[in-house]
């Protein structure tokens, strides 16, 4: 679990490292990132503008690209206990009757393992006893030289200069570091819906995902440990008013149920202020600049509709830090210039991939909807999963890069 400590007193030893590291946001990429350049011998100041105890957010399916991580940091024990395996996905029709279920595990047991796991969990896995924080801390300002990022940062109403020779900016989808450097125009995408995370108990399920593709909503329901993570979404309009609208409308639609989706709809509306998902993306033009570089969503802000921006998030992470292993000062931009080479292209496949669902996933209109689910019988999940199991069956040799960018320029 990550504990609370000052950015000076953690700067006192990073100033000694030949490679003298700022992360900026304690999220699933941050905490990635500093634990691994803490494995391979920094000391990278981790700095959070979240008080302490704010991470709960929401449920993640992580797909076998994060196996790196766990190996090299040891965390397999830990993660598999803190997780459940997502064997089985299944879908539903407009009108709620199941049209499939597929074997996940079978379709990607050749990758690695498939599991589900909260937010909170996941960071308390990764952060391990060795994750100090400095929490309610934000980058005030920023001036990159030639030779280093001169920074600001303030916590209260204290503030400090520090000088870094590379700043992981890693603060989310709405990054306040990215404001900060000249990283090109930001695309973005909005697909005018939203909606609310919640958990229900567990059920005799927990190996099971649940999806229903409405006409106007979607509700899913993911197995992590001991509870089942609930999203119901729906058009901004629909959103509005709160949930207890939109599920009343979804009752008026549903011939058929199962027992998870009406324990995934009943959560909802027990739930006392569901977190709220606003559906958007971000898609920066350039991840590096002079002594930065974004990772996470920072740099490619994902949809959560194919089930992998955090597991992306992680490998950028892992890339980073395997290409850092080989950095000094000198031949800092090199390998920046090399990461972005490498991991960009891939990032931004699993985010068209997103964005490609979301076109299917969230429609209005019941003509849609029924063309759809005749779609759903006949299109198998293995053709839906083609685009990840690419990503996986080429996967990123940082070290390999590194040897290649260096060897260019001598």
């Amino acid at each position: 679990m990550p504990y609370a400590a000052d950015a000076a007193t953690q700067y006192q030893d990073a100033r000694h490292d030949p490679l003298r590291v700022l992360v900026v946001g304690a999220g699933v990429a941050g905490v990635t990132t500093a634990r691994l350049l803490r494995r391979n011998g920094l000391h990278p100041v981790l700095i959070e503008r979240a008080a302490a105890g704010a991470a709960e957010g929401y449920m993640l399916a992580l797909m076998p690209m994060v196996g790196p991580v766990f190996d090299e940091l040891g965390l397999w024990p830990e993660y598999r206990e803190r997780a459940v395996a997502f064997g089985r996905y299944r879908l539903c029709a407009h009108h709620g009757r199941p049209v499939r279920t597929d074997s996940m595990g079978e379709l990607l047991a050749d990758y690695g393992d498939y599991r589900g796991i909260g937010r909170g969990e996941l960071l308390d896995v990764l952060s391990g006893a060795d994750c100090p924080v400095s929490f309610g801390t934000t980058l005030a300002a920023l001036t990159e030289t030639a030779g280093a990022a001169m920074v600001q940062l303030a916590c209260g109403d204290h503030t400090g200069e520090y000088e870094f020779d590379l700043v992981v900016v890693s603060d989310g989808i709405g990054s306040g570091t990215r404001r900060l450097l000249d990283v090109g125009p930001i695309g973005r995408l909005d697909t005018g819906w939203g909606g609310w995370v919640a958990w229900a108990p567990p059920d005799d399920e927990q190996d099971i995902g649940e999806e229903l593709w409405g006409a106007g909503f979607f509700l899913g329901s993911y197995p992590v440990r001991d509870r089942i993570g609930v999203f119901l979404g729906g058009p901004d309009a629909a959103t509005a008013d709160g949930p207890e609208r939109l599920v009343a409308a979804i009752d008026r639609q549903l011939r058929t149920r199962t027992g998870r989706t009406s324990r995934a709809l009943r959560a909802v509306l027990d739930t006392d202020r569901p977190y709220y998902w606003p559906l958007r993306d971000v898609r920066t033009a350039r991840w590096v600049t002079g002594h930065a570089v974004l990772v996470g969503d920072a740099a490619a802000g994902f949809l959560p509709t194919a089930g992998i921006g955090a597991g992306m998030a992680m490998e950028s992470a892992w890339v980073l830090s395997r290409l850092l292993v080989h950095a000094g000062r000198a031949n800092l931009a090199t390998l920046l210039d090399a990461y972005e080479k490498l991991q960009r292209p891939r990032v931004e496949a699993a985010q068209d991939n997103s964005r490609s669902l979301a076109r299917m996933m969230f429609r209005d209109g019941r003509a849609f909807a029924v063309g759809r689910d005749v779609a759903a019988r006949l299109l198998s999940v293995r053709s839906v999963l083609k685009p990840i199991r690419r990503l996986l069956d080429a996967r990123p040799d940082p070290d390999a890069a590194a040897r290649r960018a260096l060897s260019r320029s001598d």
